[in-house]
């Protein structure tokens, strides 16, 4: 019995192995046909980033790989003259500089509501932050104006957040927290290269390269490791390879090889299967619950520099400018080069008349004494004649081209004012106009945070069991605690907004707020500033240092609401120096909102008869 027993356990372990075994070789295979179908769309995204490094003496050759031209003439210049660079520098800096910043408006005026939005905004804010999001937004926004895709990975990460103890073994149990990254399309691999959105995909591949050390804290399995190389546009000092050349080895390394199948019927929570070096690292249900109404969904996010109809991955601006830039280093090679004719000049010589080595040693300098035979005739120059105007009008008209493909106008790219446009309105066209081009990108990175959002407040819901606390600004200047678990995040009944007021410059900011003051938008309905609006428009404009006028109303106000809170679950007192219109007023809404039960209303009604009894005390009086 013992050894039947034995056998069928045998069995069984050996069929464990054989469905690993086939369903590595299944990821692996999938992966390499993956591989093979995105393989031109690489070597476009080599080009484009060849040529924002200035390597832009390239190309793709019949075989589908990146060669260098070769000169036709040995003496011919290839000098580059990069305009794409700078231009891919000024996008970036102008999309940094008008970047959506994400607010939270809460779905309804109720108090519940208000209170679920501002408890949101805390912590995206706070979120934002620590999870680096502002660094994965420059660094996915280089990537899709290089390659035209760049996408977004939100995770939770379980060795982020408060060190809450040490495990016996002496390592930090940390709090966990969000953790955003930003990755290259060279990582994302799509089951379908024809459908446009991450949520019609049956499957994605996320194909990275991992030191195995990481491999070993992450997955807790040890492997070799081996030399894989990588995309990098800047030296490496590990292996040598200079900027510009793309592939940088590295040592040390596995590719992680990351399925992640959407939810079906016969996987209603979706499945991730993790293989690396031939060996299975995890198998199982999607971790995040990230989707809508408690769905697990994938946790990737996609950006677009250009998006392209029929297309998963978008293009982007350097692969249009790409053959405008070879055209104006041509023009401008060939311009350098007649110079050099001029200045330097082509020697005419009669065959036999003089020592044509010692002329091409020498050439001919000022000074230069020349022997030539007698009877024969005198070196002298070739004249190509004056440099010909089309030179000039070819290099303006490419120059046009650049601005025109890039979006990037005059007054962005040249910092220059048209001089027949003298009104401040008219400028400030120009500027819109200018600014117009940016459009397309600017929705893809709204967009983006948006979700971003969305998943940052959906993984706090599921994974913030205990409670937290997160630091919001208040009035004044103050800092206000607010107690969180995860089970207080209601993301999917807020309304995530990600308009910029950066929009603007400081003095535009300041203009805008000085126009409401005159039509009077700021006043109330005395037609006076409040001091609270006072402090406010203050602190918008910069000198916040000046708001310190205590605005008493708006104080009663939030003791007001916090007594709210507190007839929750106990009365509150009536103090002596309470303003009882401004506390009639809050206890009043505060009844009316949706949050206020049958017991907790019997309570506010009873303190707000004081209160009324107060206020009709000190008006006899």
């Amino acid at each position: 019995m013992t050894h039947k027993t034995k056998t069928d356990e045998d069995q069984t372990t050996r069929r464990e192995e054989a469905r690993i075994r086939a369903l590595v070789e299944d990821v692996e295979a999938d992966f390499a046909e993956r591989q093979k179908e995105r393989a031109a769309l690489e070597r476009e995204w080599e080009l484009d980033m060849n040529f924002l490094s200035g390597n832009q003496y390239c190309g793709i050759n019949s075989a589908g790989e990146i060669e260098e031209e070769e000169r036709e003439y040995g003496w011919q210049p290839k000098r580059v003259f990069n305009r794409i660079a700078p231009t891919i520098e000024l996008r970036c800096s102008r999309l940094a500089r008008i970047r959506p910043a994400l607010s939270v408006r809460a779905l309804s005026e109720d108090e519940a509501d208000k209170r679920a939005a501002a408890l949101s905004g805390a912590i995206l804010a706070a979120a934002g932050e620590r999870a680096g999001l502002d660094d994965a937004l420059s660094a996915a926004t280089v990537w899709s104006e290089t390659c035209g895709t760049a996408f977004y990975k939100v995770v939770w990460d379980n060795s982020a957040g408060d060190v809450l103890g040490k495990t016996e073994e002496g390592e930090n149990v940390c709090a966990g927290d969000v953790k955003v990254m930003a990755l290259s399309p060279f990582e994302i691999y799509p089951y379908s290269l024809s459908e446009e959105s991450i949520e019609a995909q049956p499957s994605i591949i996320h194909a990275r390269a991992v030191s195995v050390q990481d491999i070993f804290a992450a997955y807790g399995v040890k492997l070799a490791g081996r030399d894989i190389e990588e995309f990098a546009l800047s030296p490496c000092a590990a292996c040598g390879t200079q900027g510009g050349r793309i592939r940088c080895k590295r040592r040390g390394y596995e590719v992680v090889i990351e399925r992640y199948s959407r939810p079906a019927a016969d996987m209603p929570e979706g499945r991730l299967t993790a293989v690396a070096g031939g060996v299975l690292l995890y198998d199982g249900p999607l971790p995040y619950i990230n989707g809508e109404n408690g769905a697990r969904t994938y946790p990737f996010i996609k950006q677009t520099c250009i998006p392209l109809a029929g297309s998963f991955f978008g293009i982007s601006v350097v692969d249009r400018m790409i053959p405008v830039q070879r055209a104006y280093n041509a023009v401008r090679n060939r311009k350098h080069e007649f110079l050099n004719r001029l200045s330097m000049g082509t020697v005419v010589v009669e065959e036999g008349s003089l020592d044509v080595d010692d002329l091409v040693e020498d050439g001919l300098r000022p000074g230069k004494v020349i022997v030539y035979r007698q009877g024969g005739k005198p070196p002298e120059m070739f004249s190509s004649g004056p440099l010909p105007d089309s030179f000039e009008k070819e290099e303006e008209m490419l120059s046009d081209e650049f601005t025109k493909i890039s979006g990037m106008g005059d007054l962005t790219q040249n910092g220059q004012s048209f001089s027949s446009v003298t009104s401040a309105t008219g400028l400030q066209l120009l500027i819109e106009q200018d600014e117009a081009r940016l459009n397309v990108c600017y929705e893809s990175i709204k967009q983006a945070l948006k979700l971003i959002g969305r998943h940052i407040l959906r993984l706090y819901r599921q994974f913030a069991a205990e409670a937290r606390i997160v630091r919001s600004p208040a009035e004044g200047g103050n800092v206000r605690l607010m107690l969180f678990k995860g089970t207080d995040i209601i993301s999917d009944e807020v309304i995530l907004e990600s308009d910029s007021d950066i929009n603007l410059t400081p003095a535009e900011r300041r203009n805008v707020v000085y126009e409401m003051i005159d039509r009077g938008l700021l006043s109330d309905d005395d037609g006076k500033l409040s001091r609270y609006t006072k402090n406010k428009v203050l602190s918008f404009i910069g000198y916040g240092g000046f708001a310190g006028e205590r605005d008493l109303a708006h104080m009663h106000a939030e003791r007001a609401a916090a007594e709210n809170e507190a007839m929750k679950s106990a009365p509150a007192e009536v103090k002596e120096y309470d303003d009882h219109a401004v506390h009639i007023a809050e206890h009043t809404a505060f009844l009316l909102s949706q949050e206020c039960g049958k017991d907790t209303e019997e309570r506010v009604c009873a303190h707000l008869e004081i209160h009324k009894n107060k206020l009709r005390e000190e008006q006899n009086g």
